[in-house]
């Protein structure tokens, strides 16, 4: 067809016998073209085409028997053409005109024989190919002798395949690989081109010399930006204005790498992914990265295991953690009647004996315990009969069994849900329970302190802010609510949570600024969303959908590090991410995988980290009968200095900064951070800086012209060296002899 008025075509042929998909591609500014299609037999064939003999293909060649159509691409000027079929992984570029190994249709070749195509090499790929697209020829890294770079698209990524000709210097621009292209300004307009102008766009050499300075951004890899030289065209010509359209050569994207592995490498050109960039480079590409994406966790050696643990109550609420912790005990609820607590001491590790332990006979259901973070020896327990327990543990550990607590909370009409303390002011707790009301108790006064209402369905989880001011709650009826306990009793914001009703846990990050939720959505897939704590009306500003597990996650945020932990009841995984305030606002890290599901995962206190091993996080693993530490660390080179930018001043959590009853008076006071860095130890950030080392032995070294004289001298000394000591007696000295009269 020509631009002519009229519908009818200029000239008809048959093409492809099968009537399954086509493909045509013109090879450059040539009078071919090049058709991919099926034969009658169904086998996919290639057909060239050649307009002024075009009542039949120059040339066919079947390739193979697939049900995927064939998409070509070609390099124009060279005549490279890469086809590929979108469920196989493999390519095959074939020459045309400069690299033709015979004759072959195109202008040039055509006097000299009959059509012939032979393939170059194949490229065989990882992943299925869903779709392919040739990168224009002002991308090339021409000084790699990059002649085709070609984008395929699988089922979850966009790969850079690169060809390259092996050349013996790369240093050199070789002009027989990279003649002049088109340029990427148009050479007429469409008024123009309808009235029968003809023109042709300007060509552009590649040569980095002969082009502007200029800056590539590519659709596929964001900021890239290589400046190219400029070495002082001096006229703006139609050329010279094509180029400054934003394209130079990254030689970033061009290296052969070890992701496509070509089938003959040795002679044809050479595939695989972009070469390693800079730092700064790959988080242009792959984007922001967390210092703690290296982290491991590992569990620590046996001796610091709690073994041959019995009877434990593996039916404890969602809402629970399924035990608790400090940094001296651990509290595990057990299954015999009667609610019994078992508290451990973590300094006495080892076998628990076969016989009973002495425990706490809480005297009903246990839904819910924690432990002081001001009194290590005080534990409170939240029972089904809506009463609070405060139990104190004597000095050593429990030696026989407590069945008297220190303190009874009366005021829930009904089942309690969850208990924390107040992280800041002392003799404060928080409670929640099935009465939709949640109540703050002060326990130097045995008694209810204020209530906080709004509820209308099951309370999920609650949390206090970092600097104790407000509290924020996550309930069944999808909604978030943010208190100020001491102005009122009602809300302060309400948001839309997580949609599933089947559990929730909310966590304060980023300083208090924000918060973290842990639910599911409607198809039940487990997922977190981080919310502004400002604006909670106006819902989460990211959410990252995990997997999908019965149980819910339990966040743990470390603050120090910003790093959140995330598992639940019965999963074998525990996930990390960094948390920011700024897009992406989750940043993965490595996650910790163990060989049997945990039946409860609970964090120790930053002060129980080995700093000399670089560990950032410990916690506390229970499984069936064993309780085992595991603890997180991020791999360093000089573990012999203080990791500073890991550990930077912690809060004194032990320590309160008020009493509850100031608190509940309107004081507010935050808690001193300390320095967790050991006296013994220099930050890292003050150690003195070392030269780098040479990585290579100059040529010189072994270019190095010797004499005859050292060379004789050195063979000399080889040759001692293998005789050993020639001062030393030989063996046969040391014999003694017969005296002469013995003869006969």
């Amino acid at each position: 067809m020509d631009r002519e008025p009229g519908d009818a075509a200029g000239e008809s042929v048959p093409g492809h016998e099968n009537n399954k998909d086509s493909r045509l591609l013109w090879m450059g500014s040539s009078d071919c073209l090049i058709s991919v299609g099926f034969s009658q037999m169904r086998e996919r064939e290639v057909k060239l085409w050649d307009m002024r003999q075009f009542s039949r293909a120059m040339l066919t060649v079947a390739l193979d028997t697939s049900p995927g159509e064939k998409t070509s691409c070609t390099a124009s000027k060279q005549h490279l053409r890469s086809q590929h079929s979108p469920r196989v992984s493999r390519i095959h570029p074939t020459p045309g005109s400069r690299q033709c190994r015979g004759p072959c249709p195109c202008p040039r070749c055509l006097p000299h024989g009959h059509p012939a195509c032979p393939p170059v090499t194949q490229c065989r790929t990882e992943g299925s190919t869903r779709g392919l697209a040739a990168v224009p020829r002002l991308a090339l890294d021409v000084m790699a002798c990059e002649v085709l770079r070609i984008l395929q698209l699988t089922d979850t990524a966009l790969v850079p395949v690169s060809y390259l000709v092996p050349r013996k210097s790369v240093q050199d621009f070789h002009e027989d690989l990279f003649p002049d292209c088109a340029g990427m300004l148009p050479a007429t307009g469409a008024q123009a081109w309808w009235a029968g102008d003809s023109q042709q766009v300007g060509r552009v050499s590649l040569h980095p010399a002969r082009r502007p300075a200029e800056t590539f951004t590519s659709p596929v890899i964001a900021c890239t930006q290589l400046q190219a030289a400029n070495t002082g065209n001096t006229g703006p010509t139609d050329a010279d204005r094509s180029e400054g359209s934003g394209y130079s050569s990254p030689s970033s994207l061009a290296s052969p790498g070890s992701a496509a592995t070509s089938l003959s490498a040795s002679t044809g050109p050479s595939s695989g992914f972009a070469s390693s960039p800079s730092q700064k480079s790959l988080q242009c590409i792959l984007g922001p990265s967390s210092r703690f994406r290296h982290a491991q966790g590992r569990v620590l050696h046996r001796d610091t295991h709690l073994t041959n643990l019995r009877g434990l109550s593996l039916t404890t609420p969602g809402e629970c953690d399924g035990f608790c912790a400090n940094h001296q005990r651990v509290a595990l609820p057990l299954l015999s009647a009667g609610g019994q607590i078992a508290v451990l001491e973590l300094s006495k590790p080892g076998r628990l004996p076969d016989t009973a332990v002495p425990t706490i006979q809480n005297g009903t259901a246990v839904a819910d315990l924690s432990w002081d973070p001001f009194d290590p020896r005080r534990l409170a327990v939240a029972g089904e009969d809506a009463k609070i327990r405060l139990w104190r543990i004597p000095e050593g550990g429990l030696r026989e069994t407590l069945q008297e607590p220190e303190a009874v909370l009366r005021g829930h009409t009904e089942k309690i849900y969850s208990i924390r303390f107040h992280p800041v002011a002392s003799d404060l707790l928080v409670s929640s329970s099935y009465d939709m009301t949640v109540r703050i108790w002060e326990l130097s006064a045995g008694q209810e302190a204020l209530c906080l209402r709004g509820h209308t369905d099951q309370i999920f989880s609650l949390a206090w802010s970092p600097d104790g001011k407000k509290l924020a709650t996550v309930s069944k009826d999808g909604r978030l609510r943010l208190y100020e306990p001491r102005r009122s009793p009602k809300p302060e914001q309400e948001g839309p949570g997580p949609e599933g009703g089947r559990g929730a846990r909310l966590v304060w990050v980023c300083g208090g600024d924000y918060l973290l939720v842990s639910g599911f959505d409607s198809r039940s897939e487990r997922r977190i969303l981080l919310y502004r704590a400002q604006a909670l009306p106006d819902g989460p500003l990211s959410v990252l959908g995990l997997d999908v597990a019965p149980s819910t996650l339990l966040p743990f945020y470390d603050e120090d590090t910003g790093v959140v932990f995330l598992t639940g009841k019965g999963d074998t995984r525990v996930f990390l991410y960094e948390v920011t305030p700024e897009p992406p606002y989750f940043l993965e890290c490595n996650s910790f995988t163990s060989s049997e599901p945990h039946k409860g995962f609970v964090f120790l206190p930053k002060t129980a980290c080995e700093v000399r091993e670089v560990e950032f996080a410990r916690a506390l693993r229970l499984g069936q009968s064993t309780l085992e530490p595991v603890a997180f660390h991020v791999p360093r080179v000089k573990k012999e200095y203080f990791q500073d930018d890991i550990y930077p001043p912690t809060r004194v959590w032990w320590e309160p900064a008020l009493s509850g009853s100031a608190w509940l008076a309107g004081k507010d006071r935050q808690q001193c951070r300390a320095n967790m860095r050991p006296a013994d130890m220099t930050p890292v950030s003050e150690a003195p800086k070392e030269a780098p080392a040479r990585k290579f032995v100059p040529a010189s070294v072994y270019l190095e012209e010797k004499s005859d004289e050292q060379k004789k001298e050195e063979l000399l000394n080889a040759m001692v060296a293998r005789l050993g000591n020639r001062d030393d007696p030989l063996p046969q000295d040391s014999f003694e002899g017969v005296d002469e009269d013995e003869w006969d």
